[in-house]
């Protein structure tokens, strides 16, 4: 099969190359999927977790990838739930990567169904922004109807997927980001917009719960503006920043059929929008995952998609 593979990790993005590999196979309780459409989260090479194995052994050669979307052709010893030929979508995990090719082996509980009317591409964007959104909200941020919520990053596939959410559970969504993103942080749903070049974050009221995904200054700068007994969530890592009597939550997205299910269940009835920013093909995935023109990379907000099978 062919694959996006990295054998430096010194040398980063800038030794990812396209070769042949051998075809995973399938171990107990593992599906191989034929991957027609992967998703990459941006820093994952510098992720401890994407260079060693589950005991902690180094690899030498990594292919990247978590999101997928595909078709499952071989099941492993005990695997239940899913059934040969079905169209799945979901996430490999931090340790196995491995989503950039046409072939990975996945364990079975990380994958859902996808229904035969969703687009192999939109079921790879909504994995991980959505699982992320919905645990953020809900399992970290205890999230119910008549809470206001602040999401920084509001254009970008997660922060997208936030506003939606949060919006559909009743909630009062107030979106940040840069100013050529306002239209685009309401059409997602947010009620309000703050530009975090040019508008004081300090002038926003009191918020029950803030989604950050930036961490920095901006996470310390954020804790001023949740309500006493609030919630900062955020997925940039630990921060010092801590809201007045209440709670800060770090956390890293795991795989989850059933939340999986209820995300692309949203996806069919209309109510919640994956947001792609770029679509490209296995062989241009070295220059999409790492691209050459800042400017570009500033401007597209949403998930980029590697097409792996027309």
């Amino acid at each position: 099969m062919k694959a996006i593979v990295v054998t430096d990790r010194a040398a980063g993005k800038a030794g990812m190359k396209l070769r042949e590999r051998p075809e995973p196979q399938a171990a107990i309780n593992d599906v191989v999927v034929q991957v027609h459409a992967s998703g990459f989260t941006w820093d994952e090479l510098s992720w401890p977790s994407t260079w060693t194995d589950r005991l902690g052994h180094n690899l030498t050669l990594v292919i990247p990838g978590q999101e997928l979307a595909g078709v499952v052709t071989a099941l492993g010893y005990g695997t239940t739930g899913l059934a040969m030929g079905q169209r799945v979508f979901g996430l490999t995990d931090s340790y196995r990567g491995g989503t950039l090719a046409e072939y990975v082996a996945v364990e079975a509980r990380n994958l859902a169904p996808l229904p035969g009317d969703v687009d192999f591409t939109v079921g790879a964007s909504a994995a991980m922004p959505g699982l992320t959104a919905w645990q953020g909200l809900f399992e970290h941020g205890r999230l119910h109807a008549g809470q206001s919520v602040l999401v920084h990053g509001a254009a970008g596939a997660v922060g997208s997927m936030v506003t939606q959410l949060a919006r559909e559970a009743g909630a009062y969504v107030i979106g940040t980001g840069r100013a050529a993103h306002r239209q685009k942080v309401l059409d997602f749903g947010a009620q309000e917009f703050v530009d975090l070049e040019n508008d004081a974050l300090e002038d926003v009221g009191g918020v029950d719960l803030l989604f950050d995904v930036f961490g920095g200054d901006i996470a310390k700068r954020s804790a001023a503006v949740i309500r006493s007994g609030g919630t900062l969530v955020t997925i940039a890592g630990p921060t010092e920043a801590r809201p007045a009597d209440g709670l800060t939550i770090d956390f890293v997205v795991v795989p989850d059929r059933a939340q999986l299910s209820e995300i692309i269940r949203r996806v069919r009835d209309g109510r919640l929008r994956a947001n792609i920013g770029k679509v490209s093909t296995l062989h241009d995935a070295v220059a999409a995952f790492n691209p050459s023109e800042r400017i570009e990379a500033k401007r597209i907000t949403g998930k980029t998609i590697i097409r792996v099978r027309p």
